[in-house]
């Protein structure tokens, strides 16, 4: 049996290659690799001696040559084949391992210029891959370090690797190399004629990995399948590991998600304020009904709850904190669907058992940063896309996070320190309803929240309407609008309720009205200067 090795990511390769060779296998490789394996006292063939062709244009011509794909494509039950092979004194190679040139990582890389992209773009890798993996009834391709311990534990096992192995392998370096070659046109398409990069490449694909078929989707008649980016962000869905409860539905995840994004924006930001640290977000129907934050996770979703028992029933929750006994204890006494957390204590998961229906998912926030990097790196996604008529509607994402030294106060009256306090978190929950939306709050609390109606006045008649029936004054409280006042209507709707302090964007015609009007109610006002429309 012969081994072909030619990797650029070189981990693991020579402990690998030691076990080949203790296998009995023929070593054949190129370049750095073959040096490396020679240097670790490995007995290895050079490519060149098999092709009888040396490397050649600083190494872009090295595999390209029939000694090397007549072994990869050569059907061992075709007696023409093997006679061809024989005839051209080819061997058959019967083990390729090959990962390619670093081009997403070069790319990524601040400042990537052009020519760097150009010399990273794999040749003579992908083309042995695609030979390899189309004859892979003879041929075991392997392009990541992590298949090695499969494939040696059936050769060492069986001498050979199965079919079902060598197929799955086959259809891994299939899915490698497009999502390889879609990197290179993503790149190459977004450049334009000054050398300069474009927010939107000419032409966009997607890499992305099913992680699971759903029983249906947003309807039983639909069906549906969960996909996850090829790389996903730090922190986000896609990460998370389900400790219990049923398989997750397609609406599951949908507002799992809407929630976890709310949940982690509070992150006790020193600039944005919001010093506690503990969070709760309720989602139902994908909209926020309550959100809180508070010195622990019991007192956060305890906050939380009061804005919308009735929504609440069936609801997602989640949490930017450990969820301990307590927390859990209150949590257990309502009808949940999905939690979310970054961790659990023993004792709590132990509560859970109990309800063995609800599903628990454990989420780590582990890598995620601040501070001026990348939205990968902040754990949120870089764009958004929508579905439409045989097309894609595609975004930069709503990432935008306000601060304090943001806002500018419009009116005669300023806010206090508490109420500023209250606005930016009133501001961080209007983001994530669906628009036209409306948020009351007071105390680090919700208090009412109207959601996705066609009038903005009607979304504040329901918020109010909702903490009615929640049994909560809003007297004293501040509101958040996604988008402006375009008359001065909405606003005396706000106050009439009881706000005495509102954010919104601004940018209006009629801002001017507005601002009078905040002024002859004897509230205060703060315009943003960022719209957060959310459809």
């Amino acid at each position: 049996m012969n081994a072909l090795l030619s990797v650029s990511d070189k981990t693991g390769i020579v402990e690998f290659a030691q076990a080949l060779h203790a296998l009995g296998i023929k070593l054949i490789s190129t370049g750095g690799t073959a040096k490396l394996l020679a240097e670790a006292g490995l007995p290895v063939t050079e490519v060149a001696e098999v092709t009888a062709f040396p490397e050649m244009l600083d190494g872009r011509v090295k595999t390209l040559h029939p000694m090397v794909h007549g072994g990869l494509l050569a059907r061992r039950e075709v007696p023409e084949h093997m006679a061809a092979l024989k005839t051209h004194g080819i061997d058959t190679i019967d083990l390729l391992v090959v990962n390619l040139y670093p081009f997403e990582a070069t790319v990524a890389k601040p400042g990537c210029k052009l020519e760097d992209a150009i010399e990273n773009i794999d040749i003579g890798g992908p083309a042995m891959v695609r030979s390899a993996a189309k004859n892979w009834k003879d041929v075991g391709v392997l392009t990541d370090a992590s298949q090695y311990p499969a494939v040696l534990d059936e050769l060492k096992q069986n001498g050979r690797l199965s079919d079902k192995l060598r197929f799955a392998l086959s259809v891994a370096a299939f899915n490698r190399i497009a999502n390889y070659d879609a990197a290179i046109s993503n790149y190459l398409s977004a450049i334009n004629e000054d050398g300069t990069q474009a927010a939107f490449s000419a032409q966009a694909n997607s890499n992305l990995v099913k992680l699971q078929d759903l029983r249906y989707g947003e309807n039983p008649h639909q069906a549906a399948a969960f996909y996850r980016d090829l790389h996903p962000a730090p922190g986000s869905l896609v990460t998370a590991k389900q400790l219990q409860g049923k398989e997750l539905s397609y609406n599951n995840i949908a507002d799992a998600d809407a929630a976890w994004e709310c949940v982690k924006s509070f992150d006790t930001d020193a600039q944005g304020g919001l010093a506690q640290s503990a969070a709760c977000v309720i989602v139902k129907h994908a909209n926020p009904c309550g959100v809180a934050v508070g010195k622990d996770a019991l007192e956060a979703y305890s906050k939380a709850f009061q804005t919308d028992p009735t929504s609440a029933f069936g609801g997602i929750i989640a949490f930017n904190q450990t969820v301990d006994l307590a927390a859990a204890q209150a949590v257990s006494k309502q009808f949940v669907e999905v939690l979310l957390a970054p961790s659990y204590t023993p004792e709590a998961l132990a509560l859970f058992k109990a309800k063995a229906n609800v599903r628990v998912l454990e989420i780590s926030l582990e890598g995620v940063q601040r501070d001026g990097k990348t939205a990968w790196e902040r754990g949120q996604n870089s764009h958004d896309v929508k579905r439409v008529g045989s097309g894609l509607l595609i975004q930069t994402a709503d990432n935008h996070e306000l601060q304090r030294s943001d806002l500018k106060v419009v009116t005669k009256k300023a806010p206090s320190s508490g109420q500023l306090e209250d606005l930016l978190f009133a501001w961080k929950v209007a983001k994530f309803v669906k628009s036209n939306a409306i948020v009351f709050c007071k105390d680090g609390m919700t208090m009412g929240v109207g959601a996705g109606q066609m009038s903005r006045l009607d979304s504040a008649r329901i918020a109010s309407i909702k903490a009615q029936h929640a049994k909560l004054s809003l007297q004293g409280t501040v509101v958040a609008s996604d988008a402006f006042f375009p008359f001065r209507d909405g606003l005396d709707v706000v106050v009439d309720a009881g706000a005495t302090c509102i954010i919104q964007p601004g940018g209006s015609m009629r801002d001017q009205e507005v601002i009078d009007a905040a002024d002859e109610r004897g509230v205060a006002m703060v315009f943003s200067g960022v719209r957060h429309f959310r459809h």
